[in-house]
């Protein structure tokens, strides 16, 4: 499966209560397809008391999204783009823009 959506990349949600709001990337789980993103999709979960936490009570977590609804962000041009690859002249791979051709990766 090829990633399109890697670890702090900034999307946009393409669908659900969160619907055009973008974000940063905190986890990318290849084999369930999914991606949590931080402050989006926020739920209410109740936590009981344990050893690590004593106190328990209502929190608010990030739900994970299905990478089909999500969709990455071009850091040059601002806009929702699809992920191209391209390899440079030393044989490295690179994710790139699609509309104007700004690489993604940057190491």
């Amino acid at each position: 499966m090829s990633v399109r959506v890697k670890k702090n990349d900034k999307i946009k949600i393409l669908t659900g209560k969160d619907t055009g709001k973008s974000g940063k990337v905190l986890l990318v789980d290849i084999k369930k397809g999914i991606v949590i993103v931080e402050g989006l999709n926020v739920v209410k979960k109740t936590r009981r008391p344990d050893q690590k936490s004593q106190k328990g009570g209502i929190i608010d977590i990030e739900a994970p999204i299905r990478v089909s609804n999500v969709m990455v962000m071009c850091p040059k041009c601002g806009k929702t783009m699809r992920v191209k690859k391209k390899e440079l002249d030393d044989g490295k791979r690179v994710r790139i823009c699609g509309k104007c051709g700004e690489m993604l990766d940057r190491d």
